[in-house]
């Protein structure tokens, strides 16, 4: 089966997590989620996946802003900018994101790149 993609999942994706909307964040994801990010161990699987947002997240109170989205057979990427405040600083800073969706229409992968060294 061909992946569903789709890019209004992945521009809701931000505004949920700009939100603090995680319930509706978990829904736009696989059970077995994977999830990378710089400087850290993978996440596997949603019960990993929730806790990071609920508990182990070090961003908060912030804004992302999508500056470009482009869409591929199986991959949404996006190149933006997120301000906002990581453990208890201001940070502004880029990133890139890759949002690689299964047949069910869910993001199975999530692999972030930013300009800092973990988020």
């Amino acid at each position: 089966m061909t992946p569903s993609v789709d890019p209004d999942a992945v521009r809701s994706y931000y505004d949920y997590i700009d939100a603090e909307a995680y319930e509706d964040v978990f829904e736009l994801f696989a059970e077995g989620v994977v999830y990378e990010r710089p400087g850290q161990r993978s996440l596997s699987g949603m019960d990993e996946f929730r806790e990071f947002y609920l508990e182990d997240r070090p961003l908060e109170d912030g804004e992302h802003e999508v500056d470009q989205l482009v869409v591929g057979e199986d991959t949404v990427a996006v190149r933006g900018r997120f301000s906002g405040v990581q453990d208890g600083e201001r940070v502004s800073f880029g990133f890139a994101d890759f949002h690689r969706f299964d047949e069910d229409g869910r993001i199975a992968k999530r692999i972030t790149y930013t300009d800092r060294d973990e988020v």
